[in-house]
Parts: C-alpha cells; structure tokens; sequence
C-alpha cells in the first residue's frame, strides 16, 4: 500500500472534511430520499433520483478520504531543516526568462493549490526540485517550452 505523503494541516483539512461529510452531508441525503420517497412512485420522481445520485457521491468522497487517511504519511514540516529542498519545504525561486520571483511550498497531492503556492510534490516543478539547494537551477518542461528558475531561498516554515 502506497503512503500518501501530507502535511499535519493537509491532514487536518481530510478529517474535518471526512467529519462533516459523515455528520452533516450524509444525514441531509438520507433525510432528503426519505422525503422524496413519502411522494410516492419512485421511477418518475426526480427529487428521488437526484437525491441518490448525491448519496452516491457523498458516499465515494467518503471513501476517498479515508483511504488518503489510512494511507496518510504525515510529515511535521517545522521539525524539517537542511539546505536540501525536499518534501515541505517553502522554496523561493526566480524565473530566469522573467526575473519574476515566486514562492511555493511543496505538499501532498490533495492540498496542492497553485494560487495559495502549494504545489503538489508530484509536480513537474516539484520534481525539479526535491534535492537541489539554494543556488541551482532548474529546468521543468512546460506547455509553453522549457521554463529554467534559480532556488533562492529554502525556508521550513
């Protein structure tokens, strides 16, 4: 079974998710087919088809989540140090085409979002750059050709 590397918040945000999935969302469909059921022939009622439908999602988020939990590899990332960029760390970097700077920390799969600069460890820039130091440059093959970025700063936050 393959770990699901994740910061503590990133498992943090999956529980809570899972919490009110099962607490609130779950309740709610159950409620809603039973109302939907009390009027009567199920196979023309669509309050009763669609009702389902989102149980069944709730249902298959449900099991997502624990999945990612019971296979989850948490990681601590303020007891993290060294100058080698590796999962968790906060990396600053510099487009050498643009000279724009950026900063992104690099975290497990489901808590990746590009805006807040979390990128997926799985990410081409990611890969790029697990195991490089401040100083280097790296290359990452983009839909627009090859972008090169120095490492400028790596930071445990």
């Amino acid at each position: 079974m393959e770990k699901v590397p994740m910061t503590v918040v990133g498992y943090q945000t999956l529980d809570e998710e899972l919490k009110r999935l099962k607490t609130v969302e779950r309740p709610s469909v159950i409620a809603a087919i039973a109302e939907a059921r009390s009027h009567g022939d199920l196979s023309e009622n669509a309050e009763y088809h669609a009702a389902k439908e989102r149980q069944g999602w709730i249902e298959g988020q449900i099991a997502e989540i624990e999945d990612k939990i019971a296979r989850a590899q948490v990681i601590d990332v303020s007891k993290l140090s060294g100058k080698q960029i590796k999962f968790g760390a906060t990396v600053s970097v510099i487009d050498e085409d643009t000279e724009d700077e950026a900063r992104y920390q690099i975290v497990g799969e489901h808590e990746a979002d590009v805006k807040s600069g979390r990128i997926s460890v799985s990410s081409p820039l990611s890969r790029a750059m697990i195991g490089k130091e401040v100083g280097e440059v790296v290359e990452v093959n983009t839909p627009g050709g090859t972008k090169a970025y120095e490492i400028t700063k790596v930071e445990w936050l």
